[in-house]
Formats: structure tokens, sequence, C-alpha cells
């Protein structure tokens, strides 16, 4: 039975969580280095020292690595307080893409690989990348993969183009998937790289301008050329990728929910306390019931969607791998969040589409999370092809 119960200690830690948010972090909503490709690479460093300080860095990482070792159901209250500010788990270290990262390398790194790329991810001195995108290629459909690793029995030569690289400006641990063509030396298959960020052979061309801002250093287009790693920078084993990247992808979706909630929760609170103070025909505008039953709408979509992601993150803390309920929690929440950010945006009226409040910004940011690990349409394709597979709308947990 599902116990939605939080222990006290857990319901601490998020307030605690919340409070530091509120009170260091949202100051620098407002400070010249969130740029509209995201935070920079100093204000990222700034927060996270702040974070450190705190004793609030790393909670998803094992406490053996030096993170804070929480299981997924103290995740989902921690890193929904986390996420009252956009920039509350980039200070934590528990932001996308190095959360679903380090949890990939938790799992498959070779102890030397851990101390050289892990270790210092978690304690916050370093950042990650996942390269697998491309255009034309890889993305929601990963058996695209056109980026090629030949294999000449000595070395790997990767080749390709990737673009929505996100945070490739400046990260220093690089996850890189690529497909090994038949060869007579070894295996092949879509693989997993691991180098460092200034190996040569890496070009960052450019960053794209994008509709979020909330991703450190933003989104690259990056070209492979000349880049020759060594079998031992193998991820796991060749031909492995796609396996790897489903298994970074049922935590890692779970996890942007989680923080999503939080984002949207600010906006509604911006949002409520808006519709308190403004006066419109005579009345304020939360007696208005256009604008009272937006809120009611809200709170409605946000109380469904906190008990899907605890529900999920109940099963993953009891070792069930829950691909399907994690699609259905991606695809539910991120809509639903999207459509509170909206209405609020609505009730906040002229002021809504500007930079006088953070509702716009979480707007923008939330558009680009119905789309980030796997777009709606894709999680819909794979719950429906359980169903079809079980025979049955009440499928046992996957």
């Amino acid at each position: 039975m599902t116990d939605f119960t939080m222990a006290p200690d857990t319901v601490a830690l998020a307030r605690r969580v919340r409070d530091f948010v509120i009170d260091k972090i949202i100051p620098f909503e407002k400070d010249p280095r969130l740029t509209q490709h995201g935070p920079t690479d100093g204000l990222r460093d700034e927060l996270v020292a702040l974070a450190r300080a705190e004793g609030l860095l790393t909670p998803q990482a094992p406490v053996a690595l030096g993170g804070m070792g929480f299981d997924h159901a103290t995740q989902a209250a921690v890193f929904e307080a986390a996420g009252w500010s956009t920039l509350g788990p980039v200070a934590m270290n528990c932001a996308a893409p190095d959360e679903g990262n380090m949890y990939l390398l938790g799992r498959i790194a070779r102890p030397d690989q851990v101390e050289q790329f892990l270790r210092p991810m978690v304690a916050g001195d370093r950042r990650s990348v996942f390269a697998m995108t491309e255009p034309g290629g890889a993305g929601s459909d990963p058996s695209q993969l056109q980026t090629t690793a030949v294999f000449n029995g000595n070395d790997y030569e990767i080749s390709g183009l990737k673009w929505l690289i996100t945070g490739a400006n400046g990260a220093r641990t690089w996850i890189i998937m690529a497909r090994v063509p038949e060869n007579p030396h070894g295996p092949s298959g879509p693989t997993l790289f691991l180098c460092e960020g200034d190996t040569p052979g890496i070009h960052i061309e450019r960053v794209m301008d994008s509709m979020d801002r909330n991703y450190v250093e933003g989104h690259a287009v990056v070209r492979f050329e000349g880049l020759r790693l060594g079998p031992t920078q193998v991820l796991g084993e060749v031909g492995s990728a796609l396996r790897y990247a489903q298994m970074r992808l049922a935590p890692a979706r779970l996890t942007h929910c989680m923080r999503w909630l939080g984002a949207a929760a600010r906006a509604q609170h911006i949002a409520l306390e808006h519709a308190r103070v403004r006066t419109a025909f005579g009345k304020p505008l939360v007696e208005h019931q256009g604008v009272n039953f937006m809120l009611a709408d809200n709170e409605i979509a946000m109380h469904q969607c906190r008990l899907a992601i605890r529900h999920t993150a109940w099963l993953l803390d009891q070792d069930v791998r829950a691909r399907h309920e994690s699609s259905i929690v991606k695809a539910f929440v991120s809509e639903e969040l999207f459509k509170v950010a909206d209405r609020c945006v609505q009730i906040l009226g002229g002021i809504g589409v500007t930079g006088e409040t953070v509702v716009e910004m979480i707007f923008r940011d939330m558009r680009g999370f119905r789309l980030y690990d796997g777009p709606t349409e894709v999680h819909k394709f794979a719950i429906a092809t359980q169903l079809l597979r079980t025979g049955t709308a009440f499928a046992e947990p996957t």
C-alpha cells in the first residue's frame, strides 16, 4: 500500500530548502549573469557555494560519494522546494542534465571513472553534458543515431554533429553517444563514451538561442571532428547505449517533474497575491469567478501532479523500474503544469507577459519541459503500447 505520509524530518528539510531558496537564491534572479542563454558558470559557482555552506548540496547522490543520499520519495519533497526558484536546483547541484548524468555514472561507470568524472560532479566542482541529440538524427528516437565512432583496433574516431547539447559550454564531464560500425576488432552498435571537455576534437560551434533560460550556459551546437578516444573511455559496454539511455531517463523525467512542480507553485503564489490586491470593476480580482476558478484549477492540477510524482517515486524506492508510470507522470505533469503557468500569466494580465515577475520566465521555461526527456506524444505512444501488450487498463507496475 502506498503511504503518502511524509516523515517529520522530511517536512522540516523541505521547509529548510524552501527558506534557503527564498532567502539566499531568489535575490540572484535579477543578476545580469542570468542571461538569455541561462546562468553563467560564474553565477552557478557562486550559487553552489551558498548551498554547500548550508549543507544542501547534491541531495540525490549517495553519501559515499559526498551527496546527501536521499531516496526518491525524499527527493520529491526536496526538489519541489528547490524548484521554488529555477536557480534553486542549480545551486543545490540537482538540476538537469547533471542530476541525470550523475545517476547514470553511478550505475555503470568503472571505479576509476567514478573518481575522475563523477566524484567531482557530486562535489559541485564540475558540470556535465549528455551529447545525444542530432539535427535530423537522434532525438526522441535515439535509434536514428548518426554520429559514428570508427574503431581501428586501438582507438575510436568519433565524427558527427550534435545540437541542443545542454550546458556544453564549460562542461568538463562529457558523455557522448555514437554508433560503432561493424568492425573486425570488436562489438558494434550505439555506445556511450566518457571524456574530458577539453579533449581535442570537441568543437563547440555556437550556443543556440532558445525560449528557455534555466539551464547553465544554454544549449549548444557541437561538432566532433578528429575526436579520438581509447577503449578505456567507453562507458559501460559497447552497443548498450540505448539501454543505458532508458536507464537514465526513467528517474530523470521524474525529477524534472519534481522541480517544475515547485516552479508552478511559485507562479501560483505570485498570481494569488496579485489577485488579492489588484482590483477591477469594484472588487479584488480574486472575487471574480473567472479568476478564482483559474486559481482553483491550478490547485487541483498541482495536487494531482504531486500525487502522481510521489506514487512513482514510491515505486522506484521499491526497486520497481516504473518505466510505464514515469511516462504517465512525465506526459501528465508537463502538460498540466504548463496550463498552470499559462493561467498564472492570464491572472497577472499585462505584467504577466513582462519581466516584472518571474512568471513570464517560468512560462517560457515550462514550454521546454513538455519536450525535454521525451515529448508528450512519445510518452503517450509508449503508454498505449504497454496497454496493448498487457491487454488491460490496469497494468502492474513495470
